[in-house]
């Protein structure tokens, strides 16, 4: 089987199973209790969140072997932590990493802390099942954790993150099936997020972001995972200014 049918496949198991778990969680309870207001007050829900991470995980199954287990320890975490966030978070107004830092030395633990440790220490685990040498292990962390957080910075309006995700996994089409795996599960709920029937959430945006980081890492030596790190570090610097970037060019 040659990488292109690989790739193929795994996207098509990772949307295939993201449309029919959208699907069958709307008739659940749990349905009815992720539905949220959007930016423009419409009422949406939430559930092609979880169905984006169940999505993802099949296409990583679907794939190869060789970073099957990262992919699924970093999609899984992060899908979950962001999930958590989703449910227990939902009235919590604040927002970004200094705020739920505060609140911890407050001695307040919150949800948004709860998805950066998880995440973060997901992002470490995946690093060192992909990564030998503990530098690139770190390095690979950084990243797998930084790019779930982009695709949550970015998805401040219908179908931004599942647009990202696209146009972030394309340069790795030709690098391997993984990248295949998310644009998979965002092309399956792109049509719905763009017309505000439903919205990704914290959780299937980090699921996104996590599998896309994988995707980076596998395909990079040192000098690609630093160059990478060092972006989504300066991104979740200002991430209020990419989220407003976001915001402002959606208009």
């Amino acid at each position: 089987m040659t990488e292109l049918t690989r790739s193929l496949r795994a996207a098509a198991v990772a949307a295939g199973v993201t449309r029919a778990a959208t699907t069958a969680l709307r008739r659940t309870r749990a349905g009815a209790a992720l539905e949220r207001k959007n930016h423009a007050g419409r009422t949406v829900d939430l559930c092609a969140g979880p169905a984006t991470t169940a999505g993802i995980a099949a296409g990583v199954l679907a794939g190869p072997p060789g970073t099957r287990a990262a992919a699924l320890v970093a999609v899984l975490a992060a899908g979950a932590c962001g999930g958590y966030d989703d449910v227990a978070g939902a009235d919590d107004p604040r927002r970004g990493f200094r705020a739920h830092l505060g609140a911890l030395r407050d001695g307040e633990l919150t949800s948004g802390a709860v998805k950066l440790f998880g995440i973060s220490g997901a992002g470490l685990v995946a690093g060192a099942l992909l990564k030998e040498r503990a530098v690139d292990r770190v390095l690979a962390g950084v990243v797998v954790a930084g790019t779930a957080h982009l695709l949550n910075l970015v998805d401040v309006r219908p179908g931004r993150a599942a647009l990202a995700a696209l146009a972030l996994g394309a340069p790795g089409l030709p690098r391997g099936p993984f990248a295949a795996v998310p644009m998979g599960a965002a092309a399956a709920v792109l049509p719905e997020d763009l017309a505000e029937r439903g919205m990704l959430g914290d959780s299937g945006a980090h699921a996104l972001g996590a599998a896309l980081g994988v995707a980076v890492v596998a395909g990079n030596g040192r000098a690609g995972l630093a160059a990478h790190a060092a972006a989504l570090v300066a991104a979740a610097a200002y991430g209020d200014r990419v989220s407003a970037f976001v915001r402002d060019t959606a208009r």
